[in-house]
């Protein structure tokens, strides 16, 4: 016979749980069968307990009906396996220098390594079923090389086989949802001549909940949100529309790595998702915090009124 694990906690510790999962109803209720769309990246992908703990609220929410798709990142990885490799890493306006060397470990590690990885901590978990995919898998997505170009108009750098989206077909994702499984997405994808591009993790994940009409696209970053002030995490803006945060960006309350991040929240807004999420992954369980919470944990963007 198997036995409960008996805790010495009170009802005033056991009853908080309760009142949590009641709490989260409305939000299981509002968002069963809808698309959800996780760029996962950052701490909550380094650090070995906060993937555990991503790794169980991803499959939570596909458990209690949510549909959800995720695309990683890896960077730090990539850059790693290139230093064991005698090639030293260079960026660009934060892009990656990407020759045909560093094309090929990139892939290797985001879609070789990385994508199996998240695919098998998935399963071990039980409950969920994931499949890894690049861009080219069933023409998912097609690029065009990314043009360089400075903030006067004028031709930057060549950073190689960088690229951006010119176009998502979502269909294999579709059949992959539908038949219960997590796709788990490396942002990889090729142009119309079968050439692969390494493309940014953020603007890919938004043209994903572009083209999945998802309800919620979610950032997990290493910062708090956006902040009025970098260093004070009570200045933490709880939610802004598409026209505040553009704001915002012209007088330079967001600035540097941010820009991007919330410029992919926008992008994806435009493209009729519901509402954007920048969360810390350094927090344990960022993602049930922000979704199935009144006060959520980062910073929501919302279209324009």
């Amino acid at each position: 016979m198997n036995q409960r694990k008996l805790e010495n906690l009170s009802l005033e510790d056991l009853i908080p749980r309760a009142e949590f999962l009641i709490e989260a109803l409305p939000y299981i209720q509002q968002f069963r069968g809808q698309t959800i769309v996780v760029k996962y990246g950052g701490s909550a992908q380094l650090d070995e307990e906060l993937r555990k703990n991503t790794i169980k609220d991803i499959v939570l929410m596909e458990l209690v009906g949510m549909r959800v798709v995720v695309v990683h990142g890896g960077g730090p990885e990539v850059s790693n396996m290139m230093k064991k490799q005698g090639l030293e890493p260079r960026f660009e306006d934060g892009l990656r220098v990407t020759d045909k060397d560093t094309l090929s470990i990139t892939e290797m590690v985001l879609s070789g390594k990385l994508s199996r990885e998240i695919v098998n901590m998935i399963n071990m978990v039980g409950g969920a079923k994931a499949v890894g995919l690049t861009g080219k898998d069933g023409g998912m997505v097609t690029a065009h090389k990314f043009q360089n170009l400075t903030r006067d108009g004028k031709k930057g750098p060549d950073i190689g086989f960088v690229g951006e989206v010119e176009h998502v077909n979502p269909s294999i994702l579709h059949t992959l949802i539908n038949e219960g499984y997590i796709p788990i997405i490396s942002p990889i994808a090729p142009d119309v001549n079968g050439q692969t591009f390494n493309i940014n993790g953020d603007p890919f994940a938004a043209s994903i909940a572009r083209a999945l009409g998802a309800v919620k696209f979610v950032l997990l970053t290493d910062v708090n949100g956006i902040m009025t002030d970098p260093d004070d995490p009570k200045s933490l803006i709880q939610s802004l529309t598409q026209s505040e945060a553009e704001e915002l960006i012209r007088q330079g309350v967001i600035s540097g790595g941010m820009i991007p991040k919330v410029m992919a929240c926008i992008d994806a807004l435009e493209g009729g998702v519901q509402r954007t999420h920048i969360l810390d992954g350094r927090l344990p369980h960022s993602l049930l915090l922000e979704i199935f919470t009144h006060e959520g944990i980062g910073t929501m963007l919302l279209p324009n009124h």
